[in-house]
């Protein structure tokens, strides 16, 4: 069994504009955008990132804004619901805070005896606010939401598969465990994570695959220590006969990818080196930072971007 995860990373989902998926994230929802930068495979893209001041691990929600890009359309084989960390008692007054900004889909409810306010962002997307009593972790205090009720990071993700068996198998082996079913839900924790450290399964038998598009979850991220910690997941994995591919440089953390049995695709990420290896802490999400092998790109970059206004 896998013992290095300790929850989530980070979540990267799409979207169809970058000036309304930046104010949607740090207006309304009140995060840091603690990177901008770009797509690694396609530089013409932006890939941005949203979190707590420092984007710590397990905080962090990033997206690929392609312009104009088509909805995505719900089903299994991907996460449906992100969801975040707020404090006890919070919840009415984020729902009269996302109901005067506009927000659609709101609908409070209860999961595993815990209160939830569930929402969609600008392009459908799936989103849930759960209250969490105690939770250590400190919002990002700089944007546009009381610290207060500040969001303390990830709370979890809801993954939608046909078949739950081999998904919670996965997950046991990845070091989570069963702690309980709610309907047609299965909730697995990992002991001793990092506060993003719930995973629900909800089975669907009878849903449509998902069709990926604006809105939806591209891949979900397990966090890790460092390097030696991921080869070592990595060996566990490729040893139980998952395709896994090779170490990737993310400038922020590398990664390894691999797709689940129910179809939804996991990345595991370190922690290591940070969003302030390239910037400093007071400057994170300002300027454009390019990867290296795209630095050359930079003034066709610019002119081609759409600028993102704060």
């Amino acid at each position: 069994m896998i013992t290095q995860i300790k929850g989530l990373h980070h979540v990267t989902s799409m979207a169809a504009n970058a000036q309304q998926n930046s104010d949607f994230f740090t207006k309304t929802l009140g995060l840091r955008r603690v990177k901008k930068t770009v797509n690694f495979d396609a530089p013409d893209v932006y890939h941005l990132y949203y979190g707590d001041a420092a984007g710590s691990p397990g905080s962090v929600m990033t997206y690929f804004p392609f312009p104009n890009m088509r909805k995505g359309r719900a089903g299994v084989g991907e996460v449906g619901e992100t969801e975040f960390a707020v404090p006890k008692g919070t919840l009415k007054a984020w729902a009269e805070r996302l109901s005067a900004l506009g927000v659609s889909g709101l609908a409070q409810g209860s999961s595993f005896g815990e209160n939830r306010l569930r929402f969609d962002g600008p392009d459908g997307d799936g989103f849930a606010l759960v209250e969490v009593d105690g939770d250590a972790r400190t919002p990002w205090e700089g944007g546009d939401v009381p610290a207060e009720m500040g969001i303390h990071g990830f709370h979890g993700a809801r993954m939608r598969v046909h078949d739950k068996a081999a998904s919670v198998e996965l997950m046991s082996f990845m070091g989570y465990e069963e702690a309980g079913v709610d309907g047609n839900v299965t909730r697995l924790i990992v002991p001793g994570g990092n506060g993003a450290d719930r995973i629900d399964i909800e089975e669907l038998p009878s849903a449509a695959l998902a069709d990926q598009g604006a809105g939806s979850v591209h891949h979900i991220a397990f966090a890790v220590e460092d390097r030696a910690a991921q080869l070592e997941v990595r060996k566990a994995l490729l040893d139980t006969g998952y395709q896994v591919t090779p170490v990737i440089d993310r400038d922020y953390f590398w990664a390894i990818y691999f797709r689940t049995p129910g179809g939804v695709l996991f990345e595991v990420a370190t922690n290591e080196p940070g969003f302030d290896r390239d910037e400093a802490p007071d400057q994170l999400g300002q300027g454009l930072m390019l990867p290296t092998q795209h630095e050359h790109l930079r003034p066709a970059l610019e002119a081609r971007l759409m600028p993102i206004t704060d």
